[in-house]
């Protein structure tokens, strides 16, 4: 939960212009479903069954037993956005996209974040349905954590999960959906975006992630 709270305030701060703006733009307010992929960094983390190197980095395939490789990036991602339509053709939102679970990363779990704030262009903008092109900037997020069980005897255990760190970098983020109405505020949009993170080949293979979504939302407002 602390992670979603994260991302309140910038999407408050959208609906609060979406009620200054004036009576021609609209707004809309996103609930998004997907994936999104990376390959797997080469190297591997040590468990804490190493005595002597116990979470520190390893190369698998080398006869360490304790070594763990890397995962790839996949799985369920949710997501939350919304934009602001001044007209016609020309908007600005913003999106979040984030797992709501923790998969593993070694030893370890890890949960990827990405956040953005983009201008938005509809080159096509019908009663039914509207092209949606996005571009903008924003941030990458990877926080892990490390969970252990411990007992007392055998009848009593518990199982707690420790925030370890996390990393940041910066994104440029481009997307294209179709936006469909179902009715006259209520619309689907597929969406394929990519997320290009410098320096995100450190926890994965690639700074290139390829994202899919499918956005429910509901527009308020002309739609001129």
């Amino acid at each position: 939960m602390k992670t979603f709270r994260r991302y309140i305030a910038p999407f408050s701060l959208l609906i609060l212009c979406a009620a200054l703006a004036s009576a021609q733009s609209s707004v809309d307010i996103n609930l998004g479903f997907g994936t999104a992929h990376d390959s797997a960094n080469s190297g591997g983390i040590d468990n804490a069954s190493s005595a002597a190197n116990a979470f520190g980095s390893c190369t698998p395939g080398t006869g360490d037993s304790y070594c763990q490789s890397l995962p790839t990036m996949s799985g369920f991602f949710l997501g939350f956005g919304g934009d602001i339509m001044l007209n016609k053709h020309y908007g600005f939102g913003a999106e979040a996209t984030l797992q709501p679970n923790r998969p593993d990363y070694g030893p370890l779990q890890y949960r990827q974040a990405f956040y953005d704030f983009d201008g938005v262009y509809a080159p096509v903008s019908e009663k039914r349905f509207a092209l949606r092109i996005l571009g903008g900037v924003g941030a990458a997020r990877t926080s892990f954590a490390y969970t252990a069980t411990g007992c007392v005897g055998t009848a009593v255990c518990t199982t707690q999960t420790e925030p370890v760190g996390n990393t940041n970098h910066f994104q440029v983020h481009v997307g294209a959906g179709v936006q469909i109405y179902l009715s006259e505020h209520i619309f689907i949009r597929p969406q394929f975006d990519f997320h290009y993170v410098p320096s995100l080949n450190q926890q994965f293979g690639s700074n290139l992630v390829p994202q899919g979504m499918i956005w429910i939302g509901y527009t308020a407002g002309e739609r001129k």
